[in-house]
């Protein structure tokens, strides 16, 4: 199932004299480079980045970017701004108020689209991270008998349709897209035999306990704070559906890019190295869950989000393993790269669930958003950051269909459930 192909994630040689010639032949050497840029006509245009960011646990590395203080060693300064939800985040994005965002790939796509708000072209400068999201479902299934998706459809097909509310964090965004992918491969079609709603991350587990839904789709810790708290099962995690799969990305507006070339370059780099830092040892990793569970952050007890950072993952209802497709922020690179088909994977959901009318030209608007050329020059500043050898990844899906990028159209349109 998990045929991602992220071979020839590499450095070689070739690439090294590339990244040079578009540093203008600065000595590709961490440190070295830094200080030229920081001195010299590359050095960044804003020394203040206001970076938004929800309270889940992949906003991990923008927040480690400034208490380690790697934004220092590029010129910046970056300025977490905790949001109260994913449309908050649009409308800062988008007045200006927030420099640039952790924020759902698909609500990227969806502005870049016009789809989620008023169209404005958009930048990923890289994916923050990969994996980590899950789907919960309320206790009062499991006593009902649910404790698998078979047994949901059959529970939701001795019902009317509409009878049962389902919780996602955003309508073009990932939580909805995981959601909809994971239901409609057992026949369930989300638009029609379920109720759909908008609950911002942090209040899901507040809203299934007073009954408002009996399942949702959110990113962690708040998953693993139902069980804890006791109201609901972990029923699949999003890696179950793909793993390895994008989530998040540091987003902003195209336009800021094009003002700010030298800050959207040491805001990557920064971020970056605090991917690179987290996953480099689990010691890191609880250093990190210590830092975000923190007031200003997450707000949650330490212990909510550490278990599932390190992989190891309890359902609620009795089976626990270690999670081979755990939340990862690097693994050597391939978490960061902007795949022009990850990004074009959103567009086909968005085809097949009726928010795009027709096929648009999906390679386009991949090559427009995803800003590889940023972040190229991002990981060459960093320094020993493998890159791919292609700008595309295939996997194949929980349905068993292979997803590479290569036939757009025939791919948003060859599923049985679809609007």
């Amino acid at each position: 199932m998990g045929d991602n192909n992220t071979k020839g994630m590499t450095v070689s040689r070739r690439q090294f004299l590339l990244g040079s010639a578009a540093l203008g032949g600065s000595l590709l050497v961490p440190g070295v480079i830094n200080r030229a840029w920081a001195a010299g006509s590359d050095a960044p245009e804003l020394k203040e980045i206001r970076v938004g960011f929800i309270p889940l646990t992949d906003c991990a590395s923008v927040v480690m970017a400034a208490v380690k203080g790697f934004d220092k060693k590029y010129g910046i300064t970056i300025l977490p701004s905790k949001e109260a939800n994913w449309a908050s985040v649009r409308d800062k994005l988008l007045s200006g108020e927030l420099n640039a965002s952790h924020i759902l790939y698909g609500q990227l796509y969806g502005l870049q689209m016009g789809l989620s708000g008023p169209q404005t072209n958009m930048a990923a400068l890289m994916t923050i991270n990969q994996n980590g999201q899950g789907i919960t479902l309320a206790n009062a299934l499991h006593e009902a008998g649910v404790t698998d998706l078979p047994a949901l459809a059959k529970h939701l097909a001795a019902s009317p349709a509409g009878t049962y509310t389902f919780a996602q964090t955003f309508p073009t965004g990932t939580h909805a897209m995981w959601l909809n992918y994971w239901l409609a491969s057992a026949g369930i079609n989300p638009l029609n035999d379920i109720r759909s709603v908008v609950v911002p991350p942090p209040q899901m587990v507040m809203n299934m306990k007073i009954g408002n839904m009996v399942g949702y789709c959110v990113g962690e810790p708040w998953n693993q704070r139902a069980i804890s708290d006791g109201i609901g099962f972990t029923a699949a995690t999003s890696q179950d559906i793909w793993p390895d799969h994008p989530e998040k990305v540091l987003g902003t507006r195209a336009d800021w890019v094009e003002k700010n070339p030298n800050s959207a370059r040491a805001l990557t780099a920064a971020v970056l190295e605090a991917s690179r830092w987290i996953d480099a040892s689990d010691d890191n990793r609880r250093e990190t869950a210590k830092v975000i569970a923190g007031r200003a952050y997450l707000n949650t007890k330490e212990e909510t989000i550490v278990g599932r950072m390190l992989g190891q993952y309890d359902n609620g209802i009795g089976k626990s393993w270690k999670d081979q497709h755990a939340m990862r922020f690097f693994h050597d690179g391939s978490v960061n790269y902007p795949w022009l088909s990850d990004g074009m994977w959103f567009l086909t959901q968005h085809k097949r669930w009726g928010l795009l009318d027709s096929d648009p030209d999906y390679l386009a608007i991949a090559r427009q958003v995803n800003r590889i050329d940023i972040y190229k020059q991002a990981a060459a500043s960093v320094g020993n950051v493998s890159l791919p050898d292609s700008d595309m990844r295939s996997s194949v899906l929980m349905d068993g269909v292979r997803w590479d990028g290569s036939n757009p159209a025939a791919y948003a349109n060859g599923f049985s459930v679809k609007k």
